[in-house]
């Protein structure tokens, strides 16, 4: 029986960890939770596994969360506030962590767990596009696994099972071209936040689903590639796919081009990360070609999405830029949530700040750097919003 440790317990890939958990008692262990700040749906995951240890981020709900399972018996150990998150991130026989926490904020948890010798199914992207000049150094220094558990990477490790080193030529990520694939760019100044968050495929998150909106996910999710798998960015390709049934596909050197199939379900990524190397069956619905017709696919439009181009070039500047580019389209996209700037000034935020750090990028920056360069961004970002309220012209450095 596999232990397992699950940061962002209650967000969607937090509650679809825990319903294979349940699935499959007989396979998995829960250890310890952490969420954000969801109490009642937090005391109802503690009522039901029982983990040893338990954070809560948001250091107010604490006493709520106290007095929400007050009647238990035994008490898990609770813990507030980021500290408090980490903590359980590095808790214990746990022999793998999920990281399901949005953003960069799951950085500092996942370095944690690294150094204290646990797997990692890596669910937070942020980790490694911010990160990843400290993060891989760790993985290799302590000797642990990094596994993928979003569709897209689960897709390239499942394919690239059996290839021989070297072996590997280039990447086809999948995009499903989110929810403004069929929209015209001229009409994209009229998007309200309703709109870019009625994803046609996926059930996720509110800054996830706008990042597909964006096609910024696709954008981060390159250079997550290229610190998983280490290949270079001409070798990193994206493509529209609008029905999400292939989830990324492998060219080999001879030109085998290998690629992952299945209906949109975040929970097949999940498990693989947890059970690999093995493969459990499950009964879910199985992938049944005739049903999903016809497979089609599409170069993207840069017009229409200009995040993605600016996340290959951040990634080819590398250093301390990709933490800026991350940092940087959190806090536009919280402030388009907000309906504080609008849909298209994320864009524009995004590649002012970027812009503004180029004479600052680190080339090869410690986690300080990298931290410093997050809250810089973010603030840099709300300097941006300003200039955008006040009318005034952003200036591009580039």
């Amino acid at each position: 029986m596999k232990a397992i440790t699950l940061l962002g317990s209650t967000g969607s890939i937090g509650t679809q960890t825990l319903d294979i958990l349940s699935q499959y008692p007989d396979q998995f262990r829960l250890v310890g939770l952490a969420a954000r700040r969801n109490v009642e749906l937090l005391a109802d995951q503690i009522r039901q596994f029982r983990p040893e240890i338990v954070a809560i981020c948001d250091e107010a709900q604490f006493p709520l969360l106290k007095e929400a399972i007050a009647d238990l018996d035994p008490q898990p150990i609770l813990l507030a506030g980021e500290a408090g998150v980490v903590e359980v991130a590095r808790y214990g026989d746990a022999e793998a962590v999920v990281t399901g926490i949005v953003g960069c904020a799951g950085l500092l948890p996942t370095i944690a767990a690294i150094e204290a010798g646990k797997d990692i199914a890596l669910a937070n992207k942020e980790t490694l596009i911010a990160g990843g000049p400290v993060v891989n150094p760790l993985i290799e220094k302590h000797g642990v696994k990094l596994l993928p558990a979003d569709s897209e990477h689960s897709a390239i490790f499942q394919c690239l099972q059996g290839v021989p080193a070297g072996g590997l030529r280039r990447i086809i990520l999948t995009a499903s071209g989110g929810a403004f694939r069929d929209w015209s760019v001229e009409k994209l100044a009229q998007v309200k936040v309703a709109d870019a968050l009625k994803h046609p495929n996926w059930s996720m998150g509110r800054k996830i689903t706008v990042d597909s909106a964006t096609l910024m996910n696709k954008g981060l999710e390159v250079i997550e590639a290229h610190f998983l798998f280490g290949l270079d960015y001409d070798d990193i390709d994206i493509v529209i796919h609008p029905q999400s049934i292939i989830h990324s596909l492998i060219e080999l050197q001879d030109t085998s081009v290998l690629a992952q199939l299945g209906w949109p379900d975040m929970r097949l990524p999940l498990l693989y990360a947890l059970s690999w190397p093995e493969r459990i069956y499950t009964n879910w619905e199985r992938l049944d070609l005739v049903k999903a017709g016809s497979l089609t696919f599409k170069e993207p439009d840069h017009d229409k999405y200009p995040c993605m181009q600016l996340a290959y070039a951040v990634g080819r500047s590398g250093g301390s830029m990709p933490a800026v580019l991350n940092a940087a389209n959190e806090q536009a996209v919280e402030l388009f949530l907000d309906e504080k700037i609008g849909y298209l000034d994320i864009a524009r935020c995004i590649e002012s700040v970027c812009d503004r750090h180029q004479s600052d990028n680190c080339p090869h920056p410690s986690l300080d750097d990298i931290l410093a360069a997050d809250q810089w961004a973010r603030q840099e970002v709300l300097r941006v919003q300003a200039e955008l309220e006040k009318g005034d012209r952003v200036v591009f450095l580039s």
